[in-house]
């Protein structure tokens, strides 16, 4: 079946958290796509709603299998039944293993720029941020270990939150990486949550490494949230699960989510994530190509019209970390004279700390009408940006 990811759907009036903004306004910002999710998840929920009865509801073995298939065959990553918790988000998951897994005023270490939530997730808490900022070279984001070695050795650090890949830098971290990272946390007694929620919005070709899959240290010391969301369209139906072998661990987790009442599914959750697991694949797989001409169409873009502004990576998700350094200013002011100007609405860099002043995050993953309206809109801001500063 061939999938018309052209196909515009209207967004307005739907209580749609990115599209609820002005009528002028393109909306390009938070990390949800413009595209109906497949039929094939379409087609099981509207089975399931015709029923009529949408009571307390349990895990059928149809959604272990559902996970454990997709991980071993896309990300070889072997998953046991019993390493499966379900919950009903990746944040509420981060929130609820910092409360549990760590004390108030103890350190939890993140890399910045990250996934400005995690910061949430950490103070609302009362826990302290601690940032192990990775090194920018101009081009792509590699680990400061010696930073990282630094602060890990710290009492007081006993939590590290990985974003694996890396939202919003679109970095797929390598193995070698992430095994250096486990063997470090392993010897200053530092628990890994790793955020792989990205994972299966690689590039054509190119595939994630799950940090469990890398050592026996790595899975040992670590939890993993996994989830359809982001690569089905599905946030709106929260549903998600972590991945625990350590059965120690495992249990702190499982208490954590079901004192948290996060464990407890809905009809929809699971109908939705099993079809997409098990319906779902050459939907995604030509949702992937589409995103990757998206992204060149941008990288093409930038570098004939607007070669000030710099595209860190196409690697992985459907967010764009657009290097805009060579603009007068910082993105904060930026983004706001931009959307203000031109009505195109992108994440400012500064919710993501690090050297996040530095950029703006573009999402792409929408018509590509949309996505030509917001370059033509950004070349448009960017001259306008010049004139009001000259």
């Amino acid at each position: 079946m061939v999938y018309n990811f052209d196909q515009a759907t209207d967004r307005r009036g739907t209580s749609s958290l990115k599209w609820d903004v002005e009528e002028r306004e393109l909306p390009m910002w938070v990390a949800d796509m413009d595209f109906q999710t497949a039929p094939e998840i379409v087609r099981a929920v509207k089975e399931r709603a015709v029923h009529g009865i949408y009571g307390y509801t349990v895990l059928p073995e149809e959604w272990y299998r559902a996970y454990m298939d997709w991980w071993e065959t896309r990300h070889h990553l072997t998953v046991r039944k019993e390493w499966l918790i379900f919950c009903t988000g990746v944040v509420p998951a981060l929130s609820s293993a910092v409360r549990k897994l760590t004390t108030p005023g103890e350190n939890v270490l993140i890399q910045t720029p990250v996934y400005g939530i995690f910061f949430n997730c950490i103070r609302n808490n009362g826990r302290n941020v601690l940032e192990n900022r990775l090194i920018y070279d101009g081009q792509k984001y590699h680990m400061d270990f010696e930073d990282l070695e630094e602060k890990l050795a710290d009492p007081q650090t006993t939590l590290m939150i990985l974003c694996n890949p890396q939202n919003p830098a679109g970095k797929i971290w390598d193995r070698e990486t992430l095994a250096r990272v486990g063997e470090l946390c392993e010897a200053n007694h530092v628990t890994v949550i790793s955020d792989e929620i990205h994972g299966d919005l690689t590039a054509p070709g190119l595939d994630y490494v799950p940090f469990a899959s890398v050592s026996e240290t790595c899975a040992r010391i670590s939890i993993s949230c996994v989830a359809p969301t982001k690569t089905f369209n599905l946030a709106g139906l929260q549903t998600a699960a972590v991945i625990v072998p350590d059965p120690v661990l495992r249990h702190k987790m499982w208490r954590a989510l079901n004192t948290d009442e996060a464990a407890e599914p809905n009809v929809f959750a699971v109908t939705a994530a099993i079809a997409a697991f098990t319906r779902g694949k050459d939907w995604l797989d030509q949702l992937r190509a589409y995103l990757q001409e998206n992204k060149e169409l941008v990288v093409r873009f930038l570098r004939e019209e607007l070669p000030e502004l710099y595209v860190v990576s196409t690697d992985v998700t459907y967010l764009l970390w657009i290097d805009c350094g060579r603009l007068p200013g910082d993105t904060t002011e930026f983004a706001g004279f931009l959307r203000k100007e031109t009505g195109l609405y992108l994440s400012q860099g500064e919710e993501f700390g690090g050297n996040g002043r530095q950029f703006v995050r573009m999402n792409i993953a929408c018509q590509r009408d949309r996505v030509k309206d917001g370059l033509a809109r950004l070349k448009k801001g960017v001259e306008a940006y010049y004139s009001a500063r000259s």
